[in-house]
């Protein structure tokens, strides 16, 4: 069982997948997107989207960065331009393995259940352990790219660790979490990604898919997060918040929506 003890989480929501997660004199960001709204980025295969929202914070007013947990590398809507000019003042940036190899730079990739930890002076050692995501149908990683999540523990978390899903629909490895790592604080990509060129084929998750991981997983506390903000999402805050109304109390009352842009303090 996880120790006993204040284990408080400041968390930003910034806009997208982007937060910033502060906790024991760290400053952990994820997935940076930067970039004002209105450009269009390509995805591949024929697969594009809108930025619609400008981000909550400017890069210039971020402040130091200790690590940045980077789901992916290549998607826009995960790391952009302004994004991208952030990591090398980042102290560590943690990513897939073949993300790494793109970046350069020293930037520490991670298969599935593998774990890095992040050390500084006068602060608690976090282990980074990538957990599994796929973002797209059955087969589809050769098109779509590699994506992980993070599970970061460190002394002292009440519930157990702050879980980053990544982008990822609902299949065998995500579920794999419930098994392997008790969970305090998730922050979960939810939108129902679709694009007009492939159909009704989903890339992240629904509502739906999130009662039946969070009923799963049993996290203490459940922020959404990317499900805004960009043009390819189908399923935003209202669909989601209605989804979530027909789940049971149990799962209701496990979920935090998070003002974008204002710190809040929750607990792992």
């Amino acid at each position: 069982m996880p120790a006993e003890g204040p284990a408080d989480v400041r968390v930003t929501h910034i806009g997208g997948p982007t937060a910033l997660i502060e906790v024991a004199g760290w400053r952990l960001l994820t997935d940076p997107t930067f970039d004002p709204a209105g450009r269009t980025y390509a995805f591949g295969w024929g697969t594009s989207s809108r930025k619609l929202t400008d981000p909550a914070l400017a890069v210039d007013a971020l402040g130091p960065i200790d690590a940045v947990l980077l789901t992916h590398d290549h998607h826009g809507d995960n790391l952009d331009d302004a994004g991208r000019g952030l990591l090398p003042s980042a102290g560590v940036v943690v990513t897939t393995e073949s993300g790494a190899v793109r970046l350069g730079g020293g930037a520490r990739g991670l298969a599935p259940w593998a774990t890095t930890t992040l050390d500084g002076p006068g602060r608690p050692a976090i282990t980074v352990t990538a957990t599994p995501c796929r973002h797209g149908p059955p087969l589809s990683r050769p098109i779509v790219g590699d994506v992980v999540g993070f599970a970061l523990s460190w002394d002292g978390q009440r519930h157990g660790a702050l879980w980053i899903s990544g982008d990822t629909v609902l299949y065998g490895g995500v579920r794999q979490v419930a098994d392997r790592v008790p969970i305090g604080l998730a922050l979960l990509h939810l939108g129902g990604v679709r694009f007009p060129v492939t159909g009704p084929i989903r890339y992240t998750m629904t509502a739906r898919d999130a009662v039946t991981l969070i009923g799963r997983v049993r996290p203490h506390t459940v922020v959404p997060v990317h499900y805004e903000g960009w043009k390819h999402f189908r399923q935003r805050r209202a669909a989601i918040e209605r989804e979530f109304a027909t789940a049971p109390p149990d799962i209701r009352d496990r979920i935090r929506w998070l003002p974008i842009g204002t710190p809040t303090d929750l607990r792992t």
